[in-house]
C-alpha cells in the first residue's frame, strides 16, 4: 500500500496547452505543486502574488496567468458589455455570474493542486 502512495506522490502532474494547432506538454513537479498550493488558488484573487512569493515556481505562474486571463477578461466583457445598448445590458446582469464561476474554478484548481486551464480563456499565456 505504501509504495502505491509513493508512486503516485512521485508522479508529476502535466497540463496539456493546445498554442497554434500543436498540443505544448507541461510538467509541473509535484513538490512545486504541495510547496505553493496555497499561492496558486489566491492567484485567482490576486493575480501577481505567486509572482512575488514564488517567483521561480511554473506551477504558481501558471495559476498566476490564469488569474489575469480572468481579470482582463472580466474588465474588458464588462465595458463591451456596458457599451452595446439594450443586448449588452441585458448580458452585464449575468456576466458577474460567469467569472464568478470561473474564479471559482480556478481556486478549487490551485488550492486542490491541479494544473487544468479555465475553459474558453485558459489556453492563452500571458505570463511565461
Amino acid at each position: 500500500m505504501s509504495e502505491i502512495n509513493n508512486n503516485l506522490h512521485n508522479q508529476e502532474v502535466s497540463n496539456k496547452q493546445v498554442t497554434n494547432n500543436e498540443i505544448i506538454e507541461e510538467t509541473f513537479d509535484p513538490a512545486d505543486i504541495e510547496k505553493n498550493k496555497t499561492m496558486a488558488g489566491l492567484a485567482y484573487l490576486i493575480f501577481f502574488l505567486p509572482l512575488i512569493v514564488c517567483p521561480d515556481s511554473k506551477y504558481g505562474k501558471f495559476h498566476a496567468n490564469q488569474g489575469l486571463l480572468l481579470l482582463i477578461t472580466s474588465i474588458v466583457g464588462t465595458v463591451v458589455l456596458s457599451i452595446i445598448p439594450i443586448i449588452g445590458w441585458v448580458l452585464l446582469l449575468f456576466y458577474p455570474l460567469v467569472i464568478l464561476v470561473l474564479g471559482i474554478m480556478g481556486l478549487v484548481n490551485g488550492f486542490s493542486g491541479k494544473a487544468k486551464p479555465l475553459p474558453i480563456i485558459g489556453k492563452y499565456t500571458i505570463i511565461k
